[in-house]
Order: C-alpha cells, then sequence, then structure tokens
C-alpha cells in the first residue's frame, strides 16, 4: 500500500507527497528531516491522505494534484470532489490580450 497526502504548512502553503509508510513520512516532515519545501515552512499538518494499492499509483496523483490550482487542492481536502470538474476548467477571462 502507498500514501497520497497533503501538508498544510505554517505560511498557509500546500505540500504534496506521495510515501509507502505515511506515519513515518509525517514525522520526518514534523522533525525538520523531510522535504526542503517543507523544512522551511514548519510546522506542517496533514491536511489530506488517500492510499493507494500501489506506489506507481500514489505517485502518479502525487504528480497530477501538484499541477492543480489551490482552489481545487482546497476542494480535494474538503472532500468536495462534485467541484472538482469546474475547477479543472481554464479561466480564460483573465487572460491579458
Amino acid at each position: 500500500m502507498a500514501w497520497m497526502y497533503i501538508l498544510e504548512c505554517a505560511d498557509g502553503s500546500y505540500y504534496v507527497g506521495s510515501t509507502r509508510d505515511i506515519d513515518r513520512r509525517l514525522k520526518q516532515h514534523s522533525d525538520g528531516e523531510g522535504a526542503a519545501y517543507t523544512r522551511r515552512r514548519l510546522p506542517v499538518a496533514l491536511v489530506y491522505a488517500a492510499e493507494f494499492e500501489s506506489v506507481d499509483e500514489a505517485f502518479w496523483w502525487e504528480k497530477r494534484v501538484q499541477r492543480w490550482s489551490r482552489a481545487k487542492r482546497e476542494a480535494l481536502i474538503r472532500g468536495d470532489y462534485a467541484a472538482l470538474p469546474a475547477l479543472a476548467k481554464k479561466d480564460w477571462s483573465r487572460r491579458k490580450a
């Protein structure tokens, strides 16, 4: 089994990762031994975790969610799955001419 997870950092940003052992990985992040990104933004809190059958699947989801907007990540964290498709659409009205 493997996990894809989202941490909320002290500065309000989100970190998305994947691991085989979520408890060990969360301890590493909290102890400042995780990713350089989270080391500079302690403390961190787990706000979302999903379990997958394989490391490949968890890693695939990690990379997918890393490309999502903040609003889309927050919908996932809230469990508002119905909002995800609308948040995936590009807002062309904000595009510069």
